[in-house]
């Protein structure tokens, strides 16, 4: 038997666990920046009146985000207009999302710029996926009606 190191697949040698947690820092705290851009996303899905926004802290229940921003709109049009006017009004602040799911005519879609994921639904899937009782232990930071 050799002392050699486990490699991954690419033949390079891996790192336990263990080294891996030690070589990543662990934020102490939520990003300030997060927390503004969440607002920021809160006040643009506003802009577009989606109904229902809710703004949960996330931090320390997962490493998807640090924040996660959920709301609803009426019709599919509407649905559409709060991910455009999200998207298109952190685009002029030189933002842009790293990523874009589902659709309106899907009546749900997501908006993940890293440290904020967007959640725009129409109210029969929200409803459906109850994504705020799944996160019931996250603090409720803002809740506009």
């Amino acid at each position: 038997m050799t002392d050699q190191k486990p490699e991954d697949i690419r033949g390079l040698p891996t790192r336990s666990r263990a080294a891996r947690a030690k070589a990543t820092p662990h934020k102490q705290a939520p990003d300030e920046q997060a927390l503004a851009l969440a607002r920021r996303i809160v006040d643009l899905a506003s802009d577009k009146k989606a109904s229902d926004i809710v703004l949960l802290e996330i931090y320390g229940m997962t490493t998807l985000a640090d924040y996660f921003v959920i709301c609803s709109g009426s019709s599919e049009r509407q649905l559409g207009a709060i991910a455009d006017g999200i998207a298109e009004g952190l685009r002029d602040e030189g933002m842009k999302p790293i990523g874009r799911e589902g659709s309106s005519n899907a009546h749900w879609v997501l908006l993940d710029f890293g440290s904020v994921i967007v959640h725009i639904m129409a109210q029969p899937e929200r409803d459906f996926y109850q994504l705020e009782r799944l996160w019931a232990d996250a603090p409720l930071i803002v809740r506009l009606q």
